[in-house]
């Protein structure tokens, strides 16, 4: 049966994974209501399509820290891709340069930064955990820099790793086969057993609960990249981080996989737009599986959006022709969400062009 739309992926992925694996990726924390909720968030947000404007040529062009990329749609940070598919991470970083947009390492992928690096052309982001051992942190950011990556997406929700029932249940761990290859050398690359999730207690031991926002700032006396705070869903925060020096924020839930009951966060997008008063890009990710989800993010402020589950379900049925097809997919419904609106570019796609259901009608622009 030919696939249509990214969330098709999902179940595909589950038919084919082995259940801890296909569980690991899928759920989110607790009673996982903030998993729901990034999703049902962009159904309470509808359309103010404009009419009779000339949409023949349609330019989806942006640029993010400085370059050039194909449309406002990017890959997040999702670990271990090779659980999902042998390829892995390859796959991935093949099927976003070739979409001409840019690919997110996680610091926990099952291929190195220079084994990404190898694949070819691209821009590339590198996800960064804070190690309690900052050496390990220091050497991994130089490689990523030496590696050709061109910004850092710093992690800041993960002082200690969400309640994942599933992973409990499932007694998570990586598959033997596996490493994470980037801390392979520091023996670090492996996960032992454990009486719950294995991830759980990986991050226990070795991820630094001390990490504040001094830390953003010895970050940017190691490296030049650009940091990018990730994991912020509030306008106090938003204005800290600018303040820190953050090159741009990731309005970002962490998948859901973190502090459950925390708003969506489509739902926490405009406060963090309001706070950052333009002075640094904002971008989001979390529930996207649609170009019109793509749309509403960026009438409300975002300069993009990043995806991370369609990508490894997409990965684990097909590959990287599942990954390049799912980012042709939401590119496709994007262009065309754009064009029933009556924009022709990013720039005119505005707070106008979507109604929100907590609005009341004086929100709306005078006739």
């Amino acid at each position: 049966m030919e696939i249509t739309n990214v969330i098709e992926y999902e179940a595909i992925a589950k038919e084919k994974l082995p259940k801890m694996v296909y569980d690991y990726y899928a759920s989110g924390a607790e009673d996982q209501w903030t998993l729901k909720e990034n999703r049902n968030a962009f159904a309470r947000i509808l359309f103010r399509p404009r009419i009779l404007i000339d949409v023949s040529k349609i330019d989806m062009t942006t640029t993010v820290l400085g370059f050039k990329i194909s449309m406002p749609i990017m890959v997040a940070p999702t670990a271990m891709q090779k659980m999902a598919h042998p390829e892995g991470e390859y796959a991935t970083a093949r099927a976003a340069s070739a979409a001409g947009t840019i690919m997110t390492l996680s610091s926990w992928a099952t291929s190195s930064v220079e084994e990404v690096a190898s694949t070819g052309p691209g821009i590339r982001f590198f996800q960064l955990y804070v190690y309690k051992n900052r050496k390990v942190v220091e050497q991994l950011v130089r490689r990523a820099e030496k590696a050709g990556f061109k910004a850092i997406a710093l992690t800041v929700d993960t002082p200690r790793l969400g309640r994942r029932e599933s992973d409990i249940k499932n007694r998570f761990t990586l598959p033997p086969n596996l490493t994470l290859k980037n801390f392979e050398g520091l023996d670090l690359g492996k996960m032992d057993e454990a009486n719950d999730s294995g991830l759980a207690s990986y991050v226990a031991g070795q991820i630094d609960r001390t990490l504040s926002w001094k830390d953003v700032q010895w970050l940017q006396t190691i490296t030049s990249m650009p940091i990018l705070v990730k994991g912020v869903l509030t306008g106090e925060d938003a204005r800290i981080a600018i303040q820190a020096g953050a090159a741009g924020i990731i309005v970002s839930n962490h998948g859901a996989r973190q502090l459950d009951y925390v708003p969506a966060t489509i739902s926490a997008l405009e406060e963090v737009v309001k706070a950052t008063q333009g002075r640094v890009p904002v971008f989001l990710d979390g529930g996207v599986r649609r170009g019109t989800d793509v749309f509403k993010a960026l009438a409300l402020g975002a300069s993009g959006i990043f995806i991370g589950r369609p990508v490894v379900f997409s990965l684990a049925a097909e590959g990287e022709a599942g990954v390049r097809k799912v980012l042709q997919m939401l590119r496709d419904e994007f262009e065309l969400t754009m064009a029933l609106s009556g924009c022709r570019s990013l720039s005119e796609i505005t707070r106008n062009h979507i109604v929100t259901e907590w609005e009341t009608p004086r929100h709306l622009p005078r006739l």
